[in-house]
């Protein structure tokens, strides 16, 4: 049996993403946090708006122009911008079409 493509797999992405967001946040206690599906961007990360900005582009060098992040952002109201979990983007991702 063959084993799902690596950004069809959401172990797999959650991986991918958790090390995208070390990067971007760049910090030494980010580290020391265990990312999760249900990690919140907002109150366990604590990442601003120019965080968001440098993580779609690194999605975007990540999984090219099937994923994108800012459309999937802009679709969402404030509250579930806040509220938002790293499962959602997971979930987001996976969903995606091939490119």
């Amino acid at each position: 049996m063959a084993s799902a493509a690596p950004d069809r797999d959401p172990t797999a992405v959650l991986d991918t993403v958790a090390r995208l967001l070390r990067e971007v946040i760049g910090e030494d206690w980010v580290d020391e946090v265990e990312i999760t599906m249900d990690t919140s961007f907002s109150d366990d990360l604590e990442l601003e708006s120019i965080e968001f900005v440098a993580l779609a582009e690194q999605l975007q060098e990540t999984y090219g122009d099937r994923v994108d992040f800012v459309g999937w952002l802009s679709s969402m109201d404030l509250d579930e911008i806040i509220g938002l979990r790293v499962g959602q983007l997971v979930d987001f991702i996976v969903q995606c079409p091939p490119s």
